[in-house]
């Protein structure tokens, strides 16, 4: 075949200039994309190295290194006495040989899963990366005991390095597993043994996994309404009915009438995010409703550590007899996010099917991470631990209340008795207004609006403390002091 005219070639290379490649790179790049668009057909063949070095302005060895490159990716294939020619067909489906070599490459979209395509549209969960106000939900890290967490990875290290690097059990190790029940029977009123943990990465993992496990499509799921954002973005990937109920003072309000659903998720001790407990009579019929209908309670204590006017109602699971309530569990806001250790606590039954499902997703957690802590709780420092965040966040809590109420006196707070944030309502049809101009101020304001998946939709905030130093905290309340309510809002 004919070999292509040299001005080809300057203009391929040309193509190439603002890549920030090497000569050779840039020359194979060229070819590649020459091939691959069409203009360069199989069985064409290439210049001889020396013709096409002298036409470039490059040296012969830079040639002959990119015609090697290109045979050893079969794009090229030399004949020795006959040249080098092209090896391979353009695919005509993605680059048309009408394209223009300039045209802006086709971008097909993927195609994704049913699944798939559902998870995606519930817009995932995102925690904030950097820690202001008043982005909610992170510990104080600067409290945390650094030196003394250094000193015990540092034992683990010496003692026995290669245990740490090993597989795992996708339970989770024994001895961690031992020291989360001991804590839960003893501080929440759980009923298990260490046998029923299940070691995780996080509590969004135990949720994801018990969608899994436990949905088919259309199952019809109970969600607390308002409630937590990552489960229902669990929940609704698996293809599950959400069915939001309301909440008031006591907890959720569970209407018996409704067609029975396969699953209950719940925040019974400390709801999210109105704060509120639910109450122990509904907490009993709940258990009760369970039992008769076959379906399962989720019970998610993400924060009754840090509960401040009052020692925290022990768990609904404690109330259940194994059979019917999973309880969940994490260390993300009681040690750090990033140590990725949640737990939950299985009825027997499902033990055995949710180590098998969460070995396909990720194996285990890490061993060095999962010792460590479990010497954290055996030695005493997370009971001492959580005395001190209890004392911190309540100082901080205080302070943002007093700062609300002196300052912000169109923000009223809802129940504050605990937690590492604190919600509060807005004039209605105030927070889109307010959150705009507090972003321009630095501030994040999560809204309490998008948590709510029913008809009705308070305006409000859920306002994060407990990492924020109290003049933060001041400087925070100080600038939204300055916001202005929109005209037509109503109070």
């Amino acid at each position: 075949m004919k070999t292509p005219q040299p001005n080809l070639w300057m203009g391929l290379m040309d193509a190439t200039e603002r890549r920030g490649m090497g000569l050779r790179e840039r020359l194979c790049t060229a070819l590649r994309d020459a091939i691959r668009d069409g203009a360069l057909k199989q069985g064409a063949r290439l210049p001889a190295t020396r013709v096409l070095a002298q036409d470039l302005a490059l040296s012969r060895v830079t040639v002959e290194a990119a015609y090697a490159q290109l045979e050893a990716e079969g794009y090229v294939v030399r004949r020795t006495g006959q040249g080098s020619f092209v090896a391979v067909q353009a695919s005509t489906a993605s680059t048309p040989a009408k394209r223009s070599r300039m045209a802006s490459p086709l971008v097909i979209p993927p195609l994704l899963s049913q699944r798939g395509q559902g998870m995606v549209d519930t817009g995932g969960c995102m925690e904030p990366l950097r820690l202001h106000a008043f982005a909610a939900g992170s510990p104080d890290l600067q409290a945390f005991p650094h030196s003394l967490w250094r000193q015990l990875t540092g034992k683990r290290l010496r003692q026995n390095p290669e245990a740490q690097m090993r597989y795992g059990d996708p339970q989770g190790r024994e001895d961690l597993r031992e020291a989360i029940a001991q804590y839960l029977v003893a501080s929440r009123g759980v009923r298990c043994t260490p046998g029923q943990v299940l070691v995780l990465t996080s509590s969004q993992q135990a949720l994801q996994l018990l969608a899994t496990l436990l949905l088919d499509p259309g199952d019809r799921v109970w969600l607390e309404d308002p409630g937590y954002r990552g489960a229902r973005t669990a929940f609704a990937a698996s293809g599950a009915q959400l069915v939001p109920v309301p909440v008031d003072a006591q907890g959720i309000v569970p209407d018996f009438t409704l067609p029975a659903p396969r699953l209950i998720y719940l925040t019974p001790t400390h709801q999210y995010p109105t704060g509120h407990t639910l109450s122990l009579q509904r907490r009993l019929a709940l258990v009760d409703y369970a039992k008769r209908n076959g379906c399962w309670i989720v019970e998610d204590d993400y924060d009754s550590e840090f509960l401040y006017d009052s020692r925290p109602t022990p768990s609904l699971q404690g109330l259940d007899d194994g059979s019917r309530v999973i309880y969940v569990g994490t260390f993300s806001k009681t040690l750090f996010p990033s140590l990725r250790i949640a737990y939950a606590v299985l009825p027997e039954a499902l033990v055995q099917p949710m180590v098998t499902v969460r070995s396909v997703y990720d194996g285990h957690v890490a061993q060095l991470a999962q010792a460590v802590t479990a010497d954290f709780m055996v030695q005493g420092h997370f009971a001492a631990h959580l005395r001190l965040m209890r004392q911190l966040y309540r100082s901080r809590r205080d302070l943002l209340l007093e700062l609300i109420a002196h300052r912000l006196p169109w923000a009223q707070p809802l129940n504050c008795s605990g937690g590492l944030q604190l919600s509060v309502s807005l004039p209605q049809s105030t927070e889109l207004h307010l959150t705009r101009k507090a972003s321009e101020h630095g501030i994040a304001t999560p809204s309490l609006s998008s948590l709510y998946n029913g008809t009705t939709e308070n305006d409000g905030w859920i306002l994060g403390f407990s990492a924020l130093q109290p003049r933060e905290i001041e400087d925070a309340v100080a600038a939204l002091s300055k916001l202005k309510l929109p005209n037509r809002a109503s109070t």
